[in-house]
């Protein structure tokens, strides 16, 4: 499932409000960028689960240091529009794989114990 915003204040309060396995932030959005919501997330605006979802960045910038500045900001991945499934689908399997125990079947989330 996903859920979207609309702009950055709105993202960031999705994300104190829900827990997400992953986050696809855009870095161009009105109000706050993509950078400036992770900077919060990661100083902890949403608290612990805020500082260490996986984030990827969803950007039309190509640029090798736009790619280092999302990862300054602590986006762990970053890809670059038009994004290709393949590519999306790697990205997200890669950050979001966990090794599944008994005990996490029927969790929703892998982070619902840090909310």
């Amino acid at each position: 499932r996903t859920t979207t915003a609309d702009d950055g204040a709105q993202s960031l309060a999705l994300l104190g409000r829900r827990v997400f396995d992953v986050v696809l932030m855009d870095w161009q959005m009105p109000d706050l960028d993509g950078l400036e919501i992770t900077r919060r997330l990661r100083a902890g605006a949403c608290g612990r689960f805020g500082k260490i979802v996986p984030i990827i960045a969803l950007t039309a910038n190509a640029f090798a240091e736009d790619r280092a500045a999302c990862l300054a900001a602590g986006m762990n991945d970053s890809l670059t529009k038009p994004v290709l499934a393949k590519s999306l689908n790697a990205a997200v399997a890669r950050w979001t794989a966990t090794p599944v125990r008994a005990d996490q079947a029927t969790s929703p989330s892998l982070f619902t114990p840090l909310v």
